[in-house]
């Protein structure tokens, strides 16, 4: 299973290449990635397989994957299906298609999405392959952002399902919490009751139900029409739609008894039955036809499989494989109809059967088979679905009668849309010529033809062989009760009873219908009861947008003072309010352990006071710094020699790019323009002040176990093999937490990066042969300085001293980080530190030699080494997971070298490596940004 993730993933990346290389023949390398994956499938269809990988165990994210009966029947659409899709792309697009090649990495990633998501146990990570369809979708049904259509659709399909897997999301938490697993097969062995458990499947519900369009939720479906046509072959007949279908399936053999269950899936999904059927009547777009009897088919799916009976399940997966079937086929004869006449308007088309007679032979074959009529898979499915109701016993016999009559109905409907379908796409419709469209067509290829033609011929076969697929489908109704119910096999024919009776009304009322659909799209409500769900959607983005509006009027007015102060009001208010209503503890504090810490506090105490009344800037800043130094000298007292080091240089920089700043602005404050009084001012801040050192001393006073503190260096030691608690911490046991800020300060420094830049992010910082005016490399060879930089700062500025002692020292200060670097497994240093030091490094260089000092000091763009430093760290992630082991776990080497003797090496360093870039480059980033950019608008303004 890991490496048919893995296969869809590398041909996702290789794809654009492929397609820039090859053209669109390139859909056929890539359409060997699922097709060698389906005979993977097969070869294991009645052997259960299991992966088991810890990644995240903390927090119940394993990497639990489960193949078995229902993932294999899921897996043959999701694969088979996309395959034939990515055979037809090879002549539904032309070479000069606009992003053909992000078009073919979208759809094979999404075809592993999928693959994923069918086979996942776990139900954390099935909701991440969950949102990379529904993100994958997005991007697909959006493939013509050009189009102002393209764009709405994808937006609506991406809100609706989102919305619905954030639901879904929680559910999933509150049933793992109560259920005691977060894996599939463990919950619905054990299924957890109680009104908890729920609200949990009502939320899951949800998310399916949106996922698979079902009423209310059922408007998205429609307008992702706008996608290309193999995107709606595959994603809106054979694959996304199902995911909804397929949770649903795997959920009910544990929960379709509890108490909100069937009344959800019968009520919803019999809804969207008629719902669908109804309106696929009254429009002309062929696909829209497709699309609203999608809904209708969807419907019928999730009232079949929540039904929650071993023959209602074996009617579902039937029908789920018929829908894949004709589906498909019939939205890639669409595709074909579209690409030969230029129309998909069924009133523009006539004799189109004449001049394509096996297209129109396809569409017939498909059609029948969605309308059920024998000898297709599609009546096989539907005379079961009939079965399984009448002889339920999960259902009270009025409630049994009523859902019958409402699926015999639901079909009378689909069988006059498919009926409407393929007359409306080939008929003559009384014209004695074809129509404009039809007459100036082009014929489709054998090979655009070859993939619906396949498909249509596979739902006759497998519905003559309906013997042989039930043997394929059983074993997963095997999952649910049979109760009172005989067992029941796939036939093509079970003699004269009361479903082919059934058949035969549907089929005389369908073809009544059909005969009068005019009359019967002409009937509608003056007003519809419930509403227009697609107007609804819109009044909701109105009523959000007004909102937004609104709250933002009110909160945001611009004022930086009024912001900051309702941010502050609001961290006092809020825990003192908490405190003095739920609090009955009272707070002890040591003031101080030795007479040093009293002095070191005064002093920070001096220097907070004084930055408050400071005029000047620069001096305001300084005292600050004051306030820093004296807590990293806190940390050395209390024996944190790795922290206090930390905190210098942090504090050290912090003041330089304070400098940067403010050297560009003027030296004091002018009061005159201060907002407000000072007397809010200080209360407030003496507010803030006293609650924070209160809610610390109450953190403090709370804990009642032994603290976590106590236990790191063991921890530090035996699981992360070094003695720096604080360096093992941030690589090893942390490292999760160290990733997630790194990846927050490259964001920083690229959003800083591009405010300033605005029009040109990346390229390196300028050289002095960049610099107007700069020596030739014969003169520069003459010239004697001590940086090369320096040449070019004006005069006045030059620092002789700082340019002896720069050149001196720097090597010795790049000497030192690379020292901290390696020696911070098990002493003072680490990454961070490292990275810090060669930081001030530079800094350094960059005061003392100008802006084009940096890029004669670094010639690599700043964005390249933030870049190399997450790839380090990243791949470090990803390395222990491929090796089977836990993300971001880490192992030790130890090997003996001569002269330098033991040396021990832990995996751990290469993240450490990627630590370590990314503070150089975000120093570099901010001098190029904050130092020479500012710089060189100076020089601008000044010539």
């Amino acid at each position: 299973m890991l490496v048919i993730l893995i296969a869809h993933l590398v041909a996702a990346l290789l794809a654009p290449a492929l397609i820039h290389r090859f053209g669109r023949n390139s859909f056929f390398v890539l359409a060997a990635v699922p097709l060698a994956s389906l005979v993977w499938v097969f070869a294991n269809w009645n052997t259960e397989q299991r992966l088991q990988i810890e990644w995240a165990p903390g927090l119940s994210m394993n990497f639990d994957m489960r193949f078995d009966s229902l993932s294999a029947v899921m897996s043959t659409l999701v694969l088979g299906v996309g395959a034939l899709i990515l055979v037809y792309c090879t002549r539904y697009f032309e070479n000069d298609e606009p992003r053909l090649g992000i078009f073919a990495a979208e759809m094979v990633a999404f075809s592993g999405a999928m693959f994923g998501l069918v086979t996942s146990d776990n139900m954390l990570i099935l909701y991440i392959f969950w949102e990379l369809t529904t993100v994958l979708s997005f991007l697909l049904v959006g493939h013509y952002a050009e189009r102002a259509s393209s764009r709405r659709a994808a937006t609506q399909a991406l809100l609706v399902t989102t919305a619905g897997g954030l639901a879904m999301l929680v559910g999933m938490i509150v049933l793992g919490q109560v259920g005691g697993s977060y894996n599939l097969s463990d919950l619905v062995a054990n299924p957890p009751d109680g009104w908890l458990a729920g609200v949990a499947i009502v939320l899951i519900l949800i998310g399916a139900l949106s996922k698979s369009a079902i009423v209310p939720m059922h408007f998205w479906l429609p307008g992702a029409m706008a996608a290309p046509t193999p995107v709606s072959g595959y994603l809106h007949a054979a694959a996304m739609v199902k995911a909804g279908i397929y949770l649903v399936a795997r959920l009910a053999p544990g929960f379709a008894d509890s108490a909100p269950w069937r009344v959800t899936v019968l009520t919803l999904g019999l809804g969207s039955m008629l719902l669908g059927g109804w309106r696929a009547l009254r429009v002309h777009d062929l696909k829209l036809v497709l699309a609203f009897g999608t809904v209708s088919q969807l419907g019928f799916l999730i009232a079949l499989v929540g039904l929650g009976s071993q023959t209602a399940m074996l009617a579902g997966l039937t029908m789920v494989i018929a829908h894949g079937f004709f589906k498909a086929t019939l939205f890639m004869v669409v595709g074909v109809i579209d690409h030969s006449t230029g129309t998909r308007d069924i009133r523009k088309l006539a004799h189109l059967g004449k001049k394509a007679p096996l297209l129109g032979a396809i569409a017939a074959l498909a059609a029948a088979s969605m309308a059920g009529l024998p000898p297709f898979i599609g009546f096989v499915g539907k005379e079961t679905a009939f079965e399984s109701v009448l002889h339920t016993d999960v259902l009270n016999p009025t409630v049994a009668l009523v859902v019958l009559a409402a699926m015999v109905v639901g079909s009378i409907l689909t069988l006059a849309y498919s009926v409407r379908f393929v007359w409306g796409a080939f008929g003559r419709k009384q014209l004695r010529a074809p129509s404009p469209a039809v007459a100036k067509m082009h014929a489709p290829g054998p090979l655009f033809l070859f993939p619906p033609l396949f498909l249509a011929v596979l739902g006759a076969v497998a519905g003559l062989g309906a013997h042989w697929v039930d043997p394929i489908l059983s074993p997963y109704t095997k999952t649910l009760p049979l109760g009172n119910e005989e067992e029941y096999h796939l036939a093509l024919w079970h003699g004269f009873n009361v479903p082919l009776a059934l058949t035969v009304v549907v089929i005389v009322g369908g073809l009544a219908v059909y005969l009068a659909h005019r009359r019967v799209a002409r009937l509608r409500f003056a007003k519809p009861p419930l509403g227009n769900a697609d107007r609804i959607y819109d009044g909701v983005l109105r009523s959000m947008d007004m909102i937004s509006l609104r709250l933002t009027g009110t909160t945001q007015r611009g004022s930086l003072p009024l912001t900051q102060a309702t941010i502050l009001v609001t961290t006092v208010l809020f825990p003192v309010i908490v405190l003095a209503t739920f609090t009955r503890t009272g707070i002890e504090l040591r003031l101080w352990d030795t007479p040093i810490q009293l002095v070191v506090g005064a002093v920070m105490i001096a220097a907070a006071l004084g930055t408050t009344v400071m005029r000047n800037r620069l001096a305001a800043v300084v005292l600050m710094g004051i306030t820093g130094y004296g807590c990293g000298v806190i940390f050395a007292l209390h024996g944190a020699p790795d922290l206090a080091l930390t905190q210098f240089l942090v504090e050290t920089l912090t003041l330089v790019v304070f400098v940067l700043v403010l050297r560009k602005l003027p030296a004091e404050v002018d009061e005159r323009k201060s907002i407000g009084h000072k007397g809010p001012r200080i209360l407030l801040a003496l507010a803030v002040g006293t609650t924070v050192a209160v809610l610390g001393g109450y953190a403090m006073n709370a804990r009642n176990s032994r603290p976590i503190a106590e236990l790191l260096p063991d921890l530090a030691y035996y699981f992360g093999d070094g003695r720096n608690t604080v360096n093992v911490l941030l690589v090893d046991i942390r490292a999760w937490d160290t990733l997630g800020e790194i990846s927050v300060l490259l964001v920083a420094a690229t959003g800083v990066a591009s405010l300033v830049f605005r029009n040109r992010r990346f390229g390196s910082a300028p050289k002095v042969s960049d610099a107007p005016g700069a020596m030739d490399s014969e003169q520069a060879a003459d010239e004697i300085t001590w940086l090369s930089g320096s040449e070019l700062l004006d005069p006045r500025q030059r620092i002789l001293v700082l340019e002896v002692t720069t050149r001196l020292i720097f090597p010795t200060m790049m000497v030192l980080s690379v020292y901290f670097f390696f020696s911070g497994h098990n002493a003072p240093g680490g990454g961070f530190a490292g990275g810090l030091t060669a930081g001030l490094a530079l800094v350094l260089r960059y005061l003392a030699g100008g802006r084009y000092e940096i890029g004669e000091t670094v010639p690599i763009d700043a964005g390249k080494i933030l870049g190399l430093g997450l790839f380090f760290a990243g791949g470090t992630a990803l390395a222990s997971l491929f090796l089977g082991a836990p993300v971001l776990s880490s192992a030790t080497f130890e090997v003996t070298l001569p002269v330098l003797g033991d040396i021990k090496l832990v995996t751990a360093l290469f993240f450490d490596v990627g630590v370590y870039l990314i503070v150089i480059g975000l120093v570099l980033d901010v001098l190029r940004s904050l130092g020479a950019r500012l710089d060189a608008q100076v020089e601008v303004k000044q010539q």
